[in-house]
């Protein structure tokens, strides 16, 4: 038995993603089906999530913790002569 899905998103992306799908040989509709069949299959995200920045979560999260760590431990300079001087002995 067949049911119908509807969902709202932006015309941009709809018509990217109608691009995309031309340039492979299918519809929106063929499209979609792939990925949510991707999605039973796997029992998730058929694909890695990225942050704004490109990363993972669990990356992002990792730079983030790092970051913080270097600013309360990390060494810091006055100026950028003294940061190359400590680099280039």
């Amino acid at each position: 038995m067949n049911t119908t899905l509807q969902i709202r998103i932006d015309s941009k992306t709809k018509t990217d993603a109608q691009r995309v799908f031309k340039e492979l040989g299918l519809d929106m509709s063929s499209g979609m089906k792939l990925f949510l069949q991707q999605v039973v299959n796997t029992e998730s995200i058929p694909f890695p999530l990225r942050t704004a920045n490109g990363f993972t979560v669990e990356k992002e999260r990792k730079i983030l913790a790092e970051t913080v760590h270097s600013i309360k431990h990390g060494k810091q300079y006055s100026t950028s002569k003294e940061l190359f001087r400590d680099i280039l002995k």
